[in-house]
C-alpha cells in the first residue's frame, strides 16, 4: 500500500509469472487510502482478496470493495472502525466507560485502558485514518509516534492507585518519584497532566451536547 507504483508492477509480475488468484494488499495500517488497490485490480484483473493491517498473522482481514472505495475517497471506514471497536472493547467494558463519562469520573487508570484499546485496534493512525473527514487531513502512521505512547504509559504505571484516581494529589515530590520510576522527566509528567486535563475537559464538552472545534 505505501510503494505505490512498485506495488503494482510487483502485482503485474508476479501474475505474468505465476497467474495467480488473488493478491493481499499488506501495510494498510501505515497508509490511510490504499489507492494501490485500483491499480493492481486494473493491470492483473484479478481480485483483492485480503488486506494486511500490521505485522502479525492474525493482522490479515477480509478485503471488502465498498469500505476500501470509502477510504480512498476520504470518507473514513466506519464499518470497520466498529468491528475493531467491538474486538478491543467488550460491552462490559463500554458500558463501565459510558458511566464514567456520564458522571466525570474518567482516570488516569481509564485513561491507560484508552491507550490499550487503541493498541489492539491497530493503533492511533489506524483509528483515525477510518473515521469519516480525517482523510482529508492526510495522517500516516509516522505522523503518530508509539514511543510517546508507550512514555505515558510507563509514567502511570509507576504512579501509585490514588494518583492514578486523583491526579490532582500528585506535588512536586511525587512528580519527582514517578518520573524517576518511569524513566522519564518531570517536564513529560506536566505534559501529561495537562493532556489529560484537556481530554477531561473534551468528554465534558461532548458530554454536554457541545461541538468541538474540529467537528465543526
Amino acid at each position: 500500500a505505501m510503494t505505490g507504483q512498485d506495488a503494482v508492477n510487483v502485482a503485474e509480475t508476479f501474475n505474468k509469472r505465476l497467474d495467480v488468484t488473488g493478491v493481499i494488499l499488506t501495510k494498510l495500517d501505515g497508509d490511510t487510502r490504499g489507492g494501490a488497490c485500483l491499480s493492481i485490480k486494473a493491470v492483473t484483473g484479478k481480485p483483492i482478496k485480503f488486506i494486511g493491517v500490521g505485522e502479525k498473522l492474525t493482522d490479515l482481514e477480509p478485503f471488502y470493495p465498498d469500505r476500501m472505495a470509502s477510504r480512498i475517497l476520504g470518507m473514513g471506514d466506519v464499518l470497520s472502525l466498529i468491528e475493531k471497536a467491538q474486538e478491543a472493547v467488550t460491552e462490559e467494558q463500554a458500558k463501565k466507560m459510558e458511566k464514567k463519562l456520564r458522571d466525570a469520573s474518567f482516570t488516569l487508570e481509564d485513561y491507560l485502558e484508552q491507550f490499550e484499546s487503541l493498541k489492539k485496534m491497530g493503533g492511533i493512525a489506524s483509528v483515525m485514518g477510518m473515521m469519516p473527514g480525517m482523510g482529508k487531513l492526510k495522517i500516516k502512521e509516522s505522523d503518530f509516534d508509539e514511543k510517546k505512547v508507550e512514555r505515558i504509559k510507563a509514567i502511570i504505571l509507576s504512579m501509585t492507585p490514588r494518583e492514578r484516581e486523583k491526579p490532582e494529589i500528585i506535588n512536586s515530590s511525587r512528580k519527582k518519584r514517578i518520573a524517576a520510576g518511569s524513566g522519564t522527566s518531570v517536564q513529560d509528567i506536566n505534559q501529561l497532566l495537562k493532556q489529560f486535563d484537556q481530554t477531561k475537559i473534551m468528554m465534558k464538552q461532548v458530554r454536554n451536547g457541545k461541538k468541538l472545534p474540529f467537528m465543526r
